[in-house]
């Protein structure tokens, strides 16, 4: 297994991605670590997740605000906000070395409901008619992927296949889950519709680790991250590593290299797709293990 060493200082470049252009836009640097921004559905805000807690910032930069989360004092990045706004989900650890659960509060902040009935439970989509989630989740031994009620009732597993299936993300009508799976061998991008039939692989390299999936909310585009083969094991998602964002049809087709940057885990493990399509935020790092 690879490991990273944390560095000493870490500096966070929160940056959106401009398809039009092709151009990175910085939003913020932040002199500590955060992970994994996730737009709000009225455009005018970004949250993340940073030291246990949850933040908001405006597009246009400016200071972070804290987002109360109550007892919810350990969420990893995990996190979304629900499609019509008003309720925000994160995955908390209720113990400082415990695994995490999935709850639900306002968007405002407020106390969290335990939704997932058990851990390890990583959130990472909610149906576009805001009745349910899509998670990763181990409940016999393997991690797969799951959905679940709002209210917390029937949890269902969707994947069967050994080894890691994780990252699932709905797609805006609702038809399809896309997640990332390593049934093959190294880690691939797969579809199937939302009761885990008609499991589909949707890439296919052959020199790189997929993960976490984001599809625009037009459904017309899919990004995702991209570990270069032999950098780590294709069940890892490590940070600070020298990544790719690529992007591809939602139909499927050859992918294509947006940016190159120093991430990884903490990039984007949540949709970060503008509400109009048009761009997507992303963190970038820069440490004493990368001097770009």
């Amino acid at each position: 297994m690879n490991y990273n060493p944390e560095p000493e200082k870490v500096t966070s470049i929160l940056e959106i991605f401009d398809i039009a252009t092709n151009k990175s836009i910085l939003i913020k640097e932040f002199p500590y670590l955060i992970e994994a921004p996730d737009w709000t559905s009225d455009g005018k805000w970004l949250i993340y997740n940073s030291e246990g807690l949850i933040y908001k910032l405006s597009t246009s930069g400016g200071e972070p605000q804290l987002i109360d989360t109550g007892f919810a004092n350990q969420c990893n990045n995990d996190h979304l906000v629900s499609p019509d706004g008003k309720r925000l989900a994160v995955s908390h650890r209720s113990l400082p070395q415990g695994r995490p659960t999935v709850f639900i509060l306002p968007a405002e902040g407020g106390t969290p409901r335990q939704v997932t009935p058990s851990a390890p439970s990583y959130l990472h989509g909610w149906s576009p008619d805001g009745k349910s989630l899509t998670y990763c989740a181990n409940r016999e031994g393997e991690m797969d992927v799951y959905t679940i009620n709002i209210n917390g009732t029937n949890e269902t597993r969707l994947t069967f296949s050994e080894g890691l299936n994780d990252g699932p993300e709905y797609t805006p009508k609702g038809k399809y889950i896309w997640f990332n799976s390593v049934r093959t061998g190294l880690m691939q991008l797969w579809r199937m519709k939302t009761d885990g039939s008609e499991q589909t692989q949707m890439t296919f390299d052959e020199d790189r680790n997929s993960w976490f999936p984001h599809i625009s909310p037009d459904g017309k585009h899919v990004v995702y991250i991209a570990y270069k083969k032999g950098d780590l094991e294709p069940h890892e998602h490590l940070r600070y590593k020298n990544v790719e964002i690529r992007i591809m049809s939602a139909t499927g087709g050859k992918p294509q290299t947006l940016i190159k940057l120093f991430g990884g885990q903490g990039t984007f493990n949540v949709n970060s797709w503008s509400p109009d399509s048009k761009c997507f935020a992303y963190v970038r790092y820069k440490t004493e293990l990368n001097s770009k």
